[in-house]
């Protein structure tokens, strides 16, 4: 049987504040906010044990009950013995650059902060249809069904306000989870512990992952070779740190590529 969806019926401050909602959310919805600093998250795969203290210093930092969980760690395993492998993928909400789940918002409780890019929530405005967690490919925003709202993460920006990293990050034993500029942590120049500069190549997606050409989510890995996304070898296409959504990556000729239909036509007609 379906659940049953609850629209909460806002009271009258809130209802005040929806129409200046609603304009924030146009204007981000038809020009998306370009922060002055976009932050993002950095996962190491590889060197992640698994341990979830990321996980439960969130959900203590922001009091969410049984259910909801703004950070998720993922186990991956596989293959047949003696050739096994497993490994780890953290992710929350990406504050992606093009947030799906802001435009869907009919209250305008979700907006995109200009100062660091942080996608955030107003939860006094939201009714709870969902419409935001439908839109979200990653599932970051989460019901509480408590309170009966959609909640997420807004990477502790009272922690950041106050100079601090968020409460995931400090809590990461193995230093595997951070943050930062993301055009940097993508390029591989942000000074932080979980990737070796030099040695480690940030990627911007892993398998199981939705496309980050749909969103352009903020968030960088360091990935298990087992997890690296296979790029189709019909495009002969290899993907590189650092790019944009104009070029998701660097069109180089790869000896395992077979060639374009239109070529191995002309070539056979030859």
């Amino acid at each position: 049987m379906a659940e049953k969806i609850v629209i909460n019926k806002l009271g009258v401050d809130a209802q005040a504040r929806v129409k200046y909602a609603q304009e924030r959310r146009d204007a981000a919805t038809y020009e998306p906010v370009k922060p002055a600093v976009q932050l993002g998250f950095i996962h190491n795969n590889v060197d992640c044990i698994g341990c979830r203290a990321c996980e439960m210093a969130c959900k203590d930092k922001n009091g969410l009950p049984p259910g909801p969980r703004f950070r998720r760690v993922m186990y991956i395993e596989g293959g047949t013995f003696p050739e096994v492998f497993a490994y780890k993928v953290n992710m929350s909400c990406n504050h992606c650059a093009e947030p799906a789940c802001l435009p869907t918002c009919p209250t305008g409780a979700i907006w995109k902060r200009a100062d660091n890019g942080v996608v955030d929530i107003d939860s006094t405005l939201c009714i709870g249809c969902r419409r935001c967690q439908a839109a979200c490919p990653f599932g970051a925003p989460q019901f509480d069904p408590v309170e009966n709202i959609v909640k997420k993460c807004n990477m502790c920006i009272d922690e950041l306000e106050a100079g601090r990293k968020p409460y995931c990050v400090a809590a990461c034993m193995m230093r595997v989870l951070d943050i930062g500029p993301i055009d940097q942590l993508r390029a591989g120049t942000w000074d932080t512990k979980a990737m070796v500069k030099g040695k480690d190549v940030p990627v911007r997606q892993v398998k199981h992952m939705a496309s980050p050409l749909l969103t352009n989510p903020s968030i960088a890995f360091i990935a298990h070779p087992q997890g690296r996304v296979d790029v189709p070898p019909e495009t002969g296409c290899i993907p590189t740190a650092g790019t944009s959504l104009e070029t998701p990556c660097e069109l180089k000729v790869r000896d395992d590529a077979p060639p374009a239909p239109a070529a191995a036509a002309s070539k056979a007609a030859s």
